[in-house]
């Protein structure tokens, strides 16, 4: 099975919220989300890394939810549902924000220089991150307050405003704990499962 069918093969079993059917068309006939990459040089560069990543994080999610029987030893349960919107959608930022190109490197081996694939950023709608996933989201269905959350914050320290010192996400990991296992789920993915899988770096 192909990364975008097994994406879809979850959608579809897990999210059925109203509106569901019109995002998910959205995300194979009118981005590039199949196709886009998880980022221009780091985690999941090459075509279609932004829906393996998706993936990835999907599988962190559930992976740590089960562990442990974390949802019961803590009193959190989580639907499928809402597992599935937050970790297969929190990067939708990422749609229709890399350029293919190419850049010169130099060939360790010949000493000579060679043109290999690149992506740029060009970013035609700079909304934020989790908070540019959460309005595509909703620009077709509605997220429960701690699913909006949990993406607004996706990023933990890495987001913008909490480098720029603002304390919200501090109240948002109390308040909403999907977010930080959220977070976890996302530096798993991308610093473990996904290291050294760029094909541009």
């Amino acid at each position: 099975m192909s990364s975008k069918e097994e994406f879809i093969e979850i959608f579809t079993s897990c999210i059925t919220r109203d509106g569901a059917d019109k995002l998910l068309d959205f995300l194979e006939h009118k981005c590039d989300f199949f196709t886009a990459p998880a980022s221009a040089r780091y985690h999941g560069a090459y075509e279609g890394g932004l829906c393996d990543h998706s993936l990835n994080v999907y599988h962190c999610l559930v992976d740590y939810l089960q562990r442990e029987r974390v949802q019961e030893l803590y009193g959190l349960e989580y639907s499928d549902e809402s597992i599935a919107i937050v970790a297969l959608l929190h990067d939708l930022c990422k749609i229709g924000c890399y350029k293919k190109g190419t850049r010169n490197v130099k060939n360790d081996a010949t000493g000579q220089w060679e043109k290999v694939p690149s992506y740029s950023v060009e970013d035609l709608f700079p909304y934020g991150h989790g908070e540019k996933s959460v309005f595509l989201i909703e620009r077709f269905m509605k997220l429960k307050v701690e699913e909006a959350v949990a993406i607004r914050w996706h990023m933990g320290g890495f987001d913008d405003a909490a480098k720029g010192g603002c304390f919200a996400i501090s109240e948002a990991y109390d308040k909403y704990p999907l977010a930080v296992k959220l977070h976890i789920a996302d530096l798993k993915a991308t610093y473990l499962m996904e290291h050294r899988t760029s094909a541009v770096r």
